[in-house]
């Protein structure tokens, strides 16, 4: 079945808010080592000035559990564009340093919250066929912010003048707006009207965007949905019942491996990665980066195209199991620092491309797709506020311990850490990573309700 055009442009328009993900956490590799030269700060208080807005995603994560069932999720991604306006002109004009960590804060809650609603919104909006490819083009703008961040991080760069940080912040004003104004065109989820009795405009939603040999299907799945749900809280109580325990061990589970395997080192360090394996320069540090956000762009792209018709699980596996290698390179490079020599940079960057591609392509899509398809429609709110709080909090902890672990144990035993932790990933994902494609969001529901297990999905 082809793909309606609108479906791409409702899409497209949603996922600008995962292009502010991608920028906001990214811009901040490049921004760093100006920022340390310009306040001289502590390599301490560069991991405060990185995690502040890991920080906010918690509290983003944590305060929104269920705004987005009440309000919506187009209302909830309106307002989460604002917030990355206000934050991004914040960020540009601070006076200080606590200033600058307030606003990053404050563009961190935003970031919490985008991350699960824009996925969120996409799944129910898509068509069951191509809702992978669609909710992966979330993935694919986020990938893109972090190369927008690096590009702008690069071309402002100016190693004379400390405040070059300030302009790589700005940019981050230009895609909230244009979000902002799209989100203003687009519909509410089909889903979301059906779950609120809105049943008139729910249904001419799903005409818009469903296939219509399975418009009607769905809607007798929905009524059906809503009737299960009539009685129940729709509160953690709810999510905690023993049936959606695998939604939850997937939506934890994910994230755990996902940034446990140290993925957001590379993105908010990497030129400080490069700058320890012997480039000098802040604005040539920065070069690699842009090298590591094509290929993950590229490779992002690539997972839009395969997860709809490989599948989820097939693809972790395949990641999984490429990451396991790529890091322990990624270590044996540094403890081989002396005899590589001036090769070192060369060889540090490719064995992080080679890591880059392999995650690319499973655990980073992944992680946001798993959580938008296992939840039940009336705690999907919630259940995908948990996999952003999940996220955000392991994410904060790989950032705030990185350069702890470096000065501590060393690069290359902080890496072949990582290594060993993708080794018991691979482990677990083969009995908890499901295979959804394919099925309806009520069908992943109706399996869970059975007592079905991941791997029998």
């Amino acid at each position: 079945m082809s793909l309606q055009p609108n479906v791409l442009l409702i899409a497209v328009i949603a996922a600008t808010g995962g292009l502010l993900f991608g920028f906001d956490t990214g811009v901040i590799s490049g921004a760093l080592p100006f920022l340390k030269e310009h306040w001289h700060l502590t390599d301490a208080q560069l991991e405060w000035v990185t995690t502040t807005v890991l920080i906010g995603a918690v509290l983003g994560a944590v305060a929104s559990g269920k705004l987005s069932d009440r309000l919506g999720r187009k209302k909830m991604i309106i307002i989460n564009a604002i917030v990355f306006a206000l934050g991004a002109l914040g960020c540009t004009f601070a006076p200080s340093v606590t200033v600058l960590m307030v606003m990053r804060l404050l563009i961190g809650i935003a970031i919490g919250i985008t991350s699960y609603v824009v996925p969120m919104y996409i799944a129910e909006i898509s068509p069951t066929r191509r809702r992978g490819q669609l909710v992966t083009l979330n993935q694919l703008m986020i990938t893109a912010g972090i190369l927008l961040s690096y590009i702008a991080d690069y071309l402002l760069s100016n190693d004379a003048n400390t405040e070059s940080w300030r302009w790589m912040f700005f940019v981050g004003f230009f895609p909230a707006l244009v979000l902002l104004a799209g989100m203003f065109f687009l519909p509410e989820t089909p889903r979301w009207l059906i779950s609120r009795n809105r049943w008139e405009e729910g249904r001419k939603v799903l005409l818009q965007v469903e296939d219509k040999d399975l418009v009607e299907q769905t809607l007798v799945a929905l009524k059906q949905d809503v009737e299960l749900q009539t009685a129940a809280t729709g509160g953690l109580k709810e999510v905690l019942q023993p049936w959606l325990r695998p939604a939850l061990i997937i939506t934890v589970g994910i994230f755990f491996f996902q940034q446990l395997s140290g993925v957001n080192t590379i993105i908010y360090y990497s030129p400080i990665i490069f700058k320890m394996a012997g480039i000098v320069s802040n604005t040539e540090s920065i070069l690699p980066a842009i090298i590591i956000g094509v290929v993950n762009v590229l490779s992002c792209f690539l997972s839009v195209v395969l997860l709809d018709k490989v599948g989820r699980r097939k693809l972790y596996m395949i990641g999984i199991s490429g990451m396991i290698p790529s890091l322990f390179m990624m270590g044996l490079c540094f403890y081989l620092r002396e005899q590589l020599g001036a090769s070192l940079p060369i060889f540090a960057v490719l064995s992080i491309v080679f890591y880059i591609i392999f995650i690319a392509i499973s655990l980073a899509p992944l992680g946001w797709l798993l959580i938008s398809e296992v939840f039940p429609l009336n705690v999907r709110g919630l259940g995908m506020s948990i996999g952003s709080l999940s996220h955000w909090g392991f994410n904060a902890i790989i950032a705030f311990t990185f350069l702890k672990l470096v000065n501590g144990i060393g690069i290359a035993t902080t890496f072949w850490f990582y290594t060993g932790i993708c080794i018991l990933g691979l482990i677990w994902g083969w009995y908890y990573i499901p295979e959804t494609k394919g099925r309806s969001l009520e069908d992943i529901e109706s399996h869970w309700r059975k007592g079905g297990s991941p791997r029998t999905l």
